[in-house]
């Protein structure tokens, strides 16, 4: 029997949980990743290098190593150095990216090299090779250049109208062949306008989608972003991705487990609070309701002056539905 296709769509914390489920299943699986991210140890080396961003793609490379025969390969690439003049702040795997990018001349060669190096259970292609910046234009006519600018801790809880890549850029091919190839797509969780939504404005990415007879499944977030959905109900987020993929999901995941009170407190200090499920019966996608909500304990280390989150989708169970699917 042929493996299944299974395509995942992001970029971020959110992708990496979906592949790190997945890449132990009997499926052929690709991760295409938004290279449009400008932030931290990321953004440092975009500067500095002129390359493609590579943080994103550096988590989606932890997650599909093959930690199981290589102990120490994960917690290589999710290194950060905490102190050291010039590598303070820096993350291990986004200077090994940078450094196979410099030596192999471009992002989708680095990757390949780093797929055999790492002994990946899977593909990782840059949703398009063209070095781009995140305009995000606000309801108010205000807009900031620069995908940094919805990392949490900054200001917002202000309505986003629409998000476009500059300069405009094409579809990387392969990432286009999977896409059409595919039998499964699944869109998320992540962030929505920061790590999901790039990949859909990169030109010829609807068509490919649309062209495409893979179920699609998107994974709700589990919580709103003060920065980018402060305020967005289930419907709002399943509706955005409509707006800009040009076609429904097949299937919707929604979390209906409860979060412990603790735990709420401390996101409401960020003012990011649960997804409001409102999702009705008048739609034209299947909607699965379950107890998706798994804690973590992110280590904090000292070099890393990002926010990270508490809460992730539950790995397993995730890894379930999608299979099931696949298999339907």
């Amino acid at each position: 029997m042929q493996k299944p296709k299974i395509v995942v769509i992001g970029g971020g914390t959110g992708t990496s949980v979906v592949l790190s489920g997945l890449k132990n299943q009997n499926v052929d699986l690709t991760a295409l990743v938004s290279v449009a991210d400008s932030g931290g140890s990321t953004g440092r080396l975009r500067d500095e290098f002129g390359f493609q961003p590579v943080g994103d793609l550096r988590q989606s490379l932890a997650a599909l190593a093959d930690d199981a025969k290589q102990t120490w390969i994960r917690k290589l690439l999710l290194y950060r150095f905490d102190h050291g003049k010039g590598l303070e702040g820096h993350n291990l795997g986004n200077l090994i990216l940078t450094a196979l990018q410099d030596m192999a001349g471009s992002t989708p060669k680095a990757l390949e090299i780093a797929e055999s190096i790492f002994k990946l259970k899977g593909k990782i292609y840059p949703i398009t090779t063209t070095n781009v910046q995140l305009v995000i234009e606000y309801e108010d006519g205000t807009f900031l250049i620069g995908e940094d600018h919805l990392n949490p801790g900054n200001s917002g809880g202000k309505a986003i109208k629409q998000i476009r890549l500059s300069p405009n850029a094409d579809l990387y091919d392969k990432a286009r062949e999977s896409i059409i190839n595919a039998d499964v797509i699944v869109i998320g969780p992540g962030d929505l306008y920061a790590s999901i939504l790039p990949n859909f404005v990169v030109s010829g990415f609807q068509d490919a989608l649309n062209q495409s007879r893979a179920k699609t499944v998107y994974v709700v977030n589990l919580m709103t972003s003060f920065t980018q959905t402060s305020g967005y109900k289930a419907s709002q987020h399943v509706n955005e991705i409509i707006r800009y993929a040009h076609k429904q999901p097949d299937f919707v995941l929604l979390n209906n487990g409860a979060i412990a009170q603790e735990i709420l407190k401390k996101y409401e200090s960020e003012n990011e609070y649960p997804v409001e499920d409102d999702v009705n019966s008048d739609h034209g996608y299947a909607v699965i309701r379950d107890n998706f909500v798994s804690l973590v304990t992110p280590e904090k280390q000292a070099g890393d002056a990002l926010h990270r989150t508490l809460l992730r989708h539950n790995e397993e169970k995730l890894t379930e539905l999608i299979i099931q699917i696949a298999h339907k």
